[in-house]
């Protein structure tokens, strides 16, 4: 099969993004043979990255379009989207570097849907800094989701054979358990079935986590697990999937871990994001199942505090990107399993 060409999105400017980029650019030649990769992004600040990196800035050079990229290891391929960045300072938030960081993404949607390239590997922007260029989305997962015009998708955190998918992202606490409805717990898990069946595995155990302590614990503790969360995993286990809750999240996620469950659905943010990063931390990877193309980030944040000093660790971006290369080449089988009706 021919060699995926995935873009990658400098994401802030003002963060580690250009840091990890350049380091994931020059640092790793082996990707190179897994994929070529070009970033989408502002040829300064990605300069800067590479200095702050201890690496060579001349390294970076401008193209025009996918096509023009040699995936050379020793370069840094930027295709030039918009205003040069050169004035925004390190670590702070500035609507120029939010606004950039909204076009990167956008520009990949669109070569995305021109068949230029095959997959998207973003890192990390600032979401206060895109809301201050204007762009008011909880984050890329959502931004994403418009572009492409897709409404049932999930963020999935990945580690290995483990995918934990979310019914609820970036919203409070309060507003997720608004969010928590049937429609849209069958909509996820049917989602998960359409994953695993086009990674050849169609009879994969899904474990939903409930929602309160205990997953209600017969009510006790809430009435969501029993009124939203088991009405539709029955339904789902009455389609034929096997699928398994409302499980309380504090003994389904170890267990997963431990290797019992593959495929997970969490109910909020941090329910799997805070168990996640503590066990894999740059083991893991961000995936948004739901998109026409492959999308894979890093499941950390743009790190103001750190931003210039040349100490970002650049593993889970090589991570996304290596993750991206992989499931590009089959993902025409993973959109159209995701868009069947339920069965």
């Amino acid at each position: 099969m021919s060699t995926p060409v995935l873009a990658l999105t400098m994401g802030d400017a003002a963060g580690i993004g250009p840091e990890i980029t350049a380091k994931t650019m020059l640092l790793h030649p082996e990707l190179r043979e897994q994929a070529t990769v070009i970033v989408i992004g502002d040829a300064d600040a990605m300069r800067g990255g590479a200095s702050n990196a201890g690496l060579d800035p001349a390294t970076v050079r401008v193209i025009a379009e996918p096509a023009e990229a040699t995936n050379d290891p020793n370069t840094i391929e930027v295709l030039q989207t918009g205003q040069s960045l050169k004035h925004v300072p390190l670590g702070e938030i500035h609507p120029d570097a939010g606004d950039g960081s909204y076009r990167y993404v956008v520009e990949a949607c669109t070569l995305a849907k021109a068949g230029e390239i095959d997959g998207i590997v973003t890192a990390p922007l600032n979401k206060a800094a895109m809301h201050a260029g204007g762009h008011m989305y909880p984050g890329h997962t959502e931004l994403l989701a418009e572009q492409f015009g897709v409404e049932n998708f999930s963020l999935v955190l990945s580690a290995g054979d483990l995918y934990l998918f979310h019914l609820t992202t970036h919203v409070s606490l309060r507003q997720a358990i608004e969010d928590l409805t049937r429609e849209r717990t069958d909509n996820v898990i049917e989602l998960v079935a359409a994953f695993s069946r086009a990674m050849g595995k169609p009879d994969e155990a899904i474990a939903v986590t409930g929602l309160n302590p205990h997953a209600g614990e017969n009510r006790l503790f809430g009435d969501e697990d029993a009124d939203i969360l088991q009405p539709a995993v029955e339904a789902a286990r009455e389609r034929g999937l096997n699928v398994h809750g409302p499980l309380p999240a504090d003994a389904v996620i170890p267990q997963a871990v431990k290797g019992k469950w593959n495929m997970l659905v969490v109910c909020y943010h941090d329910q799997g994001h805070a168990p996640f990063k503590a066990v894999y931390g740059d083991d893991g990877v961000n995936i948004t199942v739901g998109l026409p193309v492959v999308r894979v980030s890093v499941d950390h944040g743009t790190a103001f505090d750190i931003a210039g000093q040349g100490i970002a660790r650049e593993a889970s971006l090589v991570l996304a990107a290596e993750r991206a290369a992989k499931l590009s080449l089959g993902w025409g089988e993973v959109w159209e399993a995701a868009q069947a009706k339920a069965r």
